[in-house]
């Protein structure tokens, strides 16, 4: 499969404008490398400001990056400066990417004994993957029972371990930021720890993973007013331990003594923590055998889970419930308590899994109110091969509000036009150029419309010129060069910050039609550099004068750049450097 045509207008919209500038600085220092692509996956290694570089990995479909992860503690939107050099090298620089073979294209070349002797290789080398290794065999071999259970998973677990692991990673990173360093030292190695609770719960054990959690909230809880006096708030995980104790707590059985014994826990370090257990603390008032908690699962429509407003919480907690309920098989359960909780997504989607086709998309018409709704369930849809079926969703979905309805019309256009349903894909795919300007859609428009495109390509034009959305330059710069606009084209690059290669594009495309414009522009670029003395930068400023160089030969004006040449000359003869570098422009 080949890597999707990746925009850098794509990388600026998943972007925020610091982790694009930054990415880009990685990129042009060349921190980006062992760069492999292995089927529908690219990996990289970014070096970044720890010893060991970050691992990148992107995963990409036909024509779409569907997902993309770094090992770096970023989690602030968007994507991380080490995704973005990732993808500018990809953009740029295609022609680095290796080739490798899948996983499973190497499995396959490995017997039965061969690829135990691979394991057994492996977990020599890195000895923590015998844990990961013990998880996945005994959830292979012991999967969760299909039905609900009266007597849970029991086992003795020593939590010890658990409490000392996080002290010594909030110590370690207390003692990272005294050293200066910038970015999160805590979150991911606390939450890989608070996975390990969360993985025993979904396999049945909740009272184990409670344990562990009494465990890392009081070794949290302990070492919390040293952390504060680094801006603890920023670094805080309770959202996630939050969510973690619900989950075991729904997956345990506690005995009324141990309920009370946990809401005062909670309670303490909810006021120590100065934070909010309120999910879980309701959870372990309700748990399963709340009264109107019983007659929802049941079917009864009447009543409510919540007297008066639900609070914030109340969807979390519900999605939780039917994670658990999934895992039981209790799927009559699972759809009256999304009924009831308003969760249509989970709901419709989960009729189209158990083979209720005609009843989802009846359900659909009065209760689908976002395009991630539509979405998810036209995917659902898709998946069971209701084609038309799932056409028809996304077409209403695309008429609906949400943050999905790029990818909901990019994926709208690819399935109508593999059904020959092209006037579809043209309504689709404006869409798509709508929401999110794309020079790989308005080509696409201009593939499928044949001989009406004159006409829709001055609405596309319209579209994109009002487009005022931060990152939208190198569409609009990719689109008016496209068309020879150049005009258009200068206009993005002067009303706006761009890179200095999407200017450099446009200042080429512009030397024949605006010679005037690209002297002016790139003299003001290069003579702040030069004038400052930057010395690490003149390779930058020559390249401008190479397009001033350029503009006054399309003009005919050769003496007036000879004239300007010998006064940089004269005024910056003693900057060797630059004098070198100059020689270029003879």
């Amino acid at each position: 499969m080949s890597i999707p045509e990746i925009s850098e207008s794509e990388i600026r919209y998943n972007s925020s404008t610091l982790s694009f500038t930054r990415g880009e600085e990685y990129y042009k220092r060349g921190a980006v490398s062992n760069l492999q692509k292995r089927g529908s996956l690219i990996q990289a290694e970014v070096e970044g400001s720890e010893i060991t570089p970050y691992r990148v990995s992107i995963r990409f479909d036909t024509g779409e990056i569907t997902s993309a992860l770094c090992t770096c503690p970023y989690d602030y939107g968007g994507w991380c400066k080490h995704i973005v050099a990732t993808l500018l090298t990809c953009s740029r620089q295609s022609r680095v990417i290796e080739e490798r073979p899948t996983l499973e294209q190497l499995l396959d070349r490995l017997d039965y004994v061969q690829t135990q002797r691979l394991v057994q290789e492996l977990v020599a080398e890195e000895p923590e993957l015998i844990d990961a290794i013990d998880r996945y065999v005994s959830l292979m071999v012991s999967p969760s029972p299909s039905k609900p259970s009266s007597k849970q998973k029991r086992q003795t677990i020593d939590v010890a371990p658990f409490r000392q692991q996080v002290k010594q990673i909030l110590r370690n990173g207390l003692r990272e930021l005294e050293y200066g360093y910038e970015e999160d030292p805590f979150s991911d190695d606390l939450l890989a720890v608070i996975e390990k609770a969360q993985d025993l719960a979904k396999n049945g054990d909740g009272n184990s993973a409670i344990a562990i959690l009494e465990a890392i909230t009081a070794a949290y809880a302990e070492e919390w007013q040293e952390l504060l006096d680094y801006g603890g708030d920023v670094y805080s995980i309770t959202y996630y331990l939050d969510e973690a104790w619900t989950e075991a707590i729904l997956c345990a059985e506690i005995s009324e003594p141990e309920a009370v014994d946990l809401q005062v826990m909670l309670e303490a370090w909810q006021d120590e923590l100065d934070t909010d257990f309120a999910m879980s603390m309701a959870a372990l008032r309700q748990g399963w055998e709340d009264e109107n908690l019983q007659r929802i699962l049941a079917g009864d429509r009447s009543v409510s889970l919540w007297a008066g407003m639900p609070p914030d919480f109340a969807e979390d907690l519900a999605l939780i419930r039917l994670q658990i309920l999934e895992r039981q098989e209790r799927y009559i359960e699972y759809l009256n308590l999304a009924r009831a909780e308003g969760l249509m997504q989970q709901y419709l989607t989960r009729l189209v899994a158990l083979g209720q086709v005609e009843e989802a998309i009846a359900a659909a018409k009065n209760h689908m109110s976002t395009a991630e709704t539509a979405f998810a369930l036209a995917k659902a849809l898709r998946e069971r091969e209701y084609l038309s079926e799932a056409l028809a969703i996304a077409q209403t979905g695309l008429t609906l509000s949400g943050h999905c309805l790029y990818d909901l019309a990019a994926w709208t256009s690819d399935l109508a036009q593999s059904l020959s349903n092209f006037s579809v894909a043209v309504n689709a795919s404006i869409v798509a150029f709508n929401t999110r300007t794309s020079f790989r859609y308005y080509r696409k428009v201009e593939e499928l419309v044949g001989d009406s495109w004159s006409t829709v390509k001055q609405d596309l034009l319209k579209t994109l010129r009002a487009f005022r959305d931060w990152g939208a330059e190198q569409a609009k710069v990719d689109i008016f060069l496209y068309e020879g606009l150049v005009d258009d084209a200068i206009a993005v690059v002067n009303s706006s910050y761009s890179s200095p290669e999407l200017v450099m594009r446009v200042m080429e495309a512009a030397i024949p039609h605006r010679p005037d414009w690209v002297i002016d522009n790139a003299r003001s670029r290069a003579e702040p550099i030069i004038n400052q003395g930057k010395a690490d930068r003149y390779d930058e400023a020559v390249k401008w004068l190479q397009k001033v160089k350029a503009a006054y030969f399309q003009l005919g004006q050769q003496s007036q750049w000879s004239d300007y040449r010998s006064q940089l000359t004269a005024t910056h003869g003693r900057k060797r450097k630059l004098m070198e570098l100059c020689k270029q422009l003879v």
